[in-house]
C-alpha cells in the first residue's frame, strides 16, 4: 500500500522534489575515525549509546524551506525547557536503523506519523555532551497540513517550526566563548520569535542545524564558527535551490 508520504509528493513543488533528490545522494563519511562533539571539534568514536534526531523540513506558505522543532517538557530530568529537535536513544525494537529510530521518537513525542515523513538522508553523527551517538536524519513532510501536533505532555511542552535559512544567518544570533579539554570554543545561540513565543536555539541543536542548513543551502554560514582542526566532509556541488 502506497505511503502518506508517496501519495503527497504528487502535489509538492518543483524545488522540493530536486531537493529531496540532492539530499538522496548525499553520502556521510566517517572514514575519520571520530564524531562532531557539541562545541564542534572531533572527539574519538567510544562505546557512546546510539541516538538519532529528525530533521523534517517542509515548505511553508511562502515557499520558504522550515523545520519542526519542539521545547522540551519542564518536568524532564535533562535540557529540560531546552529547544530539540525530535529524536532520542535507539532500542532495541529500531534493528539499527537510525530511520525508524528518528521517526519513532517523533511520533512517541509530537504525533508525526511515520508515514507522513519520507526519509532522504544521514548526516555525520555528533557526540552530545552525555556522550549519545546523535545521528541527525533528515526527511520530508510532503504534506504540512496531513500532520497535527500532538505533543506528550511529559516530553513536550510546544512544537513550532523555524525557517532553516537563519541558522546560516547572522542575524537573532550570538555566541559564548567556553573552554572545553582545554581549548576555547563558540557555542552559538540563535534567538526565534513566533506569535507570543521567544525561543533559544543552542547548544547541539544549533550546531546540527548549521551543519543541515549548510548541506542544502550549499554554502558557508555567514559567521564564524571556530571549530578547531575540523573539517566536514566534501560535497558535490549542486544547485542551490532555497535561496
Amino acid at each position: 500500500m502506497e505511503s502518506a508520504a508517496a501519495k503527497s509528493i504528487s502535489t509538492a513543488s518543483s524545488r522540493l522534489l530536486a531537493l529531496a533528490q540532492q539530499l538522496r545522494l548525499y553520502k556521510a563519511e566517517e572514514s575519520t575515525g571520530k564524531l562532531i562533539s557539541h562545541v564542534g571539534f572531533h572527539k574519538p568514536i567510544s562505546p557512546a549509546k546510539k541516538a538519532a534526531v529528525l530533521i523534517c523540513l517542509f515548505e511553508g506558505d511562502d515557499g520558504d524551506l522550515r523545520v519542526i522543532l519542539t521545547k522540551r517538557a519542564s518536568g524532564l530530568s535533562t535540557h529540560s525547557g531546552e529547544v530539540s529537535l525530535p529524536g532520542g536513544k535507539a532500542e532495541e525494537g529500531d534493528k539499527d536503523d537510525d530511520g525508524v529510530t528518528a521517526t519513532r521518537e517523533a511520533e512517541e513525542e509530537i504525533g508525526l506519523h511515520p508515514s507522513l515523513v519520507d526519509v532522504v538522508a544521514f548526516l555525520e553523527p555528533f557526540l552530545s555532551q552525555h556522550l549519545l551517538r546523535v545521528t541527525p536524519v533528515v526527511g520530508i513532510l510532503w504534506d504540512r497540513k496531513a500532520f497535527n501536533p500532538t505533543p506528550n505532555p511529559a516530553e513536550v511542552e510546544a512544537v513550532f517550526d523555524a525557517p532553516l535559512e537563519m541558522f546560516l544567518k547572522d542575524e537573532n544570533r550570538r555566541s559564548e566563548e567556553i573552554e572545553w579539554n582545554g581549548k576555547r570554543h563558540l557555542l552559538h545561540f540563535f534567538d526565534y520569535n513566533t506569535g507570543d513565543n521567544d525561543y533559544v536555539i543552542w547548544g547541539l541543536t544549533a550546531r546540527i542545524l548549521i551543519r543541515v542548513a549548510y548541506v542544502v543551502y550549499q554554502r558557508p554560514p555567514a559567521f564564524i564558527e571556530r571549530i578547531p582542526d575540523f573539517k566536514y566532509p566534501r560535497m558535490n556541488k549542486a544547485t542551490n535551490l532555497y535561496g
